[in-house]
């Protein structure tokens, strides 16, 4: 399962779900057949962790959010406030404080019939919350995963804009695939120019020279972790670049790491068959999981 392998949690079993306002335990917790998000993957989600009592980069998320919504022309139909407020409610029905994974999704709502027009619904949208246990298994921030370069790219905004958090993840799902057939835990995607995009569920940096390099973000998520990363590095004077990079530069970094909100940094000690910093987890990678970890005992302080 790569960076998203966790520990199984037997309190998940039983957890209340909120459908739009309503919650229900898990087993019962079900949409329509004909809505928006199950017909035609229409909708946007985020996630978010639970972590000391407290969500994480909580703004930042729903900002995100939001703006997925905008740009697939989806009005979530409730406000930010309301929004936390159910996110709240539910986290204190499950009587949950820390170790917690919360998945939010927002669909057009029901439609009437099978039918990709938008405006073609009959109901406001679907939003559900989804909250577990889920505690990132720590030897990977540890040992690491390997990683393999995919057939399948990232397209451009003009195809499926790749910088939003779209239900529709069949492009990433595909080389979720070929990563697996090719022997990897995730898969490295390139952009149609050949350059360096993102993998297909986290985002991904190298280390070279003392130097960490990103992808520009033209054909990846909006990182929300991605972002904390560069703003560690400017705060500690760590050079750093978002920029155009190839599959040589990758071979030839001293390091590679990958991040996203449930595991944070993730070491790379394989990519394409041959060993990164000689197969174990580097200096740099080790001193930003510090960072990352001090950031985040911090926001949870607050």
């Amino acid at each position: 399962m790569g960076t998203h392998e966790y520990e199984e949690d037997p309190r998940n079993s039983d957890v209340w779900i909120s459908i739009n306002g309503e919650l229900y335990r898990r087993a019962n917790a079900k949409i329509s057949v004909f809505d928006a998000g199950f017909l035609l993957g229409d909708g946007v989600w985020e996630a978010f962790r639970l972590h000391r009592g407290k969500l994480v980069f909580l703004d930042d998320h729903l900002q995100r959010l939001f703006h997925g919504a905008q740009v697939i022309a989806l009005d979530i139909g409730r406000t930010k406030k309301e929004i936390i407020d159910e996110i709240e409610r539910v986290i204190e029905a499950n009587q949950m404080v820390d170790d917690v994974h919360i998945r939010l999704i927002v669909s057009r709502g029901l439609k009437p019939t099978p039918y990709q027009a938008p405006w073609v619904i009959s109901s406001e949208p679907t939003l559900v919350i989804i909250p577990e246990y889920k505690k990132a298994n720590p030897e990977r921030a540890l040992n690491g995963i390997r990683l393999v370069t995919v057939d399948v790219i990232r397209g451009p905004q003009n195809a499926q804009d790749p910088r939003i958090n779209s239900l529709s993840k069949h492009n990433c799902i595909a080389a979720c695939v070929d990563a697996n057939r090719k022997g990897g835990d995730e898969g490295l995607m390139l952009d149609p120019n050949g350059n360096v995009a993102t993998c297909n569920s986290t985002h991904f940096f190298i280390v070279t020279n003392g130097e960490v390099w990103t992808s520009t973000g033209e054909y990846c998520l909006d990182g929300i972790t991605r972002q904390k990363i560069l703003d560690i590095c400017s705060d500690n004077g760590i050079p750093h670049y978002e920029r155009d990079f190839t599959i040589e530069d990758v071979h030839n970094a001293d390091e590679a790491f990958v991040t996203g909100t449930f595991a944070g940094l993730t070491p790379v000690i394989e990519f394409d068959g041959k060993l990164m910093s000689q197969g174990r987890r580097g200096e740099m990678v080790e001193c930003l999981q510090n960072f990352y970890l001090d950031l985040i005992r911090s926001e949870s302080s607050d």
